[in-house]
């Protein structure tokens, strides 16, 4: 085992999570697991297939194990093993490789054993970035989140003793006690309403519809929260990413942080792979682009022009003649700064020094035009 840790394929499986959280065999592993132990359930097919879904069970199990040990090695020499054992990462790799020997080792039956593999799928939890939002989200809101729980809860309880009230001596069986409407209130209120257990009183069935209407309130809170949330965070990532591309953009170099900030809420980001036709002669134009990476290619009657990092092009649509004057296409992978035609007019009225540059390099290009 030494000898392995120590080779060119570990080497190689360390370089390549470096940057991201699972390869793409570890994917091809975990959907191969899923497969699997969904087959393990099934008799006819298990039995028909059942020597190769255990060879590929355990040999998901080798690899799971194996990058386990690589991650612990590594976090071992980066002098990090205690954060990350304690991480939910780890928690996860620990458990998806030892759960299923573990169980065998006490005696658990080896379809039985094999259950545990489900916690290979959360492995992909970490590099799932609407996952990672979520987590923000969720403690950021934490706060109207709990509120709103105290709510349910509260009207949950009172609800389970509303009912039991109304409803326990016409059905004894049903609402004897409170644990028992419990169960009705949970149906209810989730506005789940699985129709087993039904109030017959008429102060209960108003009960009911109380609980049922304050169901819809309280998830619809919730839903305003989440979304609300979500919209803000989405905000506050576009933002940083818009701002990082503005300031590499030279054009944008002399703008004090505050300038940078209000042209960064009125850009949009676009990336386009090579050979991607942005603009195409006789169109209408409402927008101009600045090149943050990469390069594009304006195809003149006479010539092509490649304009690459901190260009900027289709503002002579917007300064003048409204059609486009020549097609444009992406010569690399480029990411693009988008800004439409009225941040553009506020734009310049804001700052007219940008405004004089900008017309400066139209007027010039126009004149190299014709």
């Amino acid at each position: 085992m030494s000898k392995l840790l120590e080779s060119p394929l570990v080497a190689h499986y360390l370089a390549a999570t470096a940057g991201r959280n699972m390869t793409k065999a570890a994917y091809v592993a975990v959907a191969a697991g899923v497969v699997l132990m969904v087959l393990l359930t099934i008799d006819p097919a298990y039995m028909a297939l059942h020597r190769w879904v255990d060879t590929l069970l355990f040999a998901c199990l080798v690899f799971f194990i194996f990058e386990w040990v690589v991650r612990l090695r590594q976090a071992v020499m980066t002098q990090r093993i205690a954060p990350y054992m304690l991480s939910i990462r780890g928690a996860v790799d620990g458990a998806g490789a030892v759960a299923v020997p573990l169980a065998m080792m006490f005696g658990a039956e080896p379809r039985t054993a094999w259950l545990l593999g489900v916690f290979w799928p959360l492995k992909v939890i970490p590099g799932i970035p609407g996952l990672r939002q979520l987590r923000r989200v969720l403690v950021q809101e934490s706060g109207p989140l709990i509120s709103v729980l105290v709510i349910f809860l509260m009207v949950l309880f009172l609800a389970s003793v509303t009912v039991y009230y109304f409803e326990r001596d016409v059905q004894p069986n049903t609402f004897g006690n409170i644990p028992s409407a419990l169960w009705w209130a949970v149906a209810t209120l989730t506005t789940t309403g699985y129709g087993d257990v039904v109030p017959v009183t008429p102060l209960g069935r108003i009960a009911a519809a109380f609980v049922m209407i304050c169901g819809l309130g309280v998830f619809g809170l919730w839903t305003g929260i989440l979304a609300t949330g979500f919209a803000a965070e989405t905000r506050r990532d576009n933002f940083l990413k818009t701002w990082d591309s503005v300031s590499k953009v030279p054009f944008f170099a002399a703008l004090g942080p505050a300038a940078i900030a209000d042209v960064t809420q009125m850009l949009r980001t676009m990336d386009l792979p090579p050979r991607t036709t942005i603009i195409r002669k006789g169109q209408a134009g409402d927008c101009m682009y600045f090149i943050a990476d990469g390069e594009v290619e304006v195809d003149l009657p006479d010539k092509k022009v490649a304009l690459g990092d901190g260009a900027f092009f289709g503002e002579m649509a917007l300064l003048g003649n409204n059609l486009r004057s020549a097609n444009i296409t992406t010569t690399r992978v480029s990411k693009l700064l988008v800004l439409d035609l009225v941040d553009f007019r506020v734009l310049m009225a804001r700052h007219p020094d940008l405004a004089e540059t900008i017309d400066a390099e139209a007027k010039r290009r126009e004149l190299e035009n014709q």
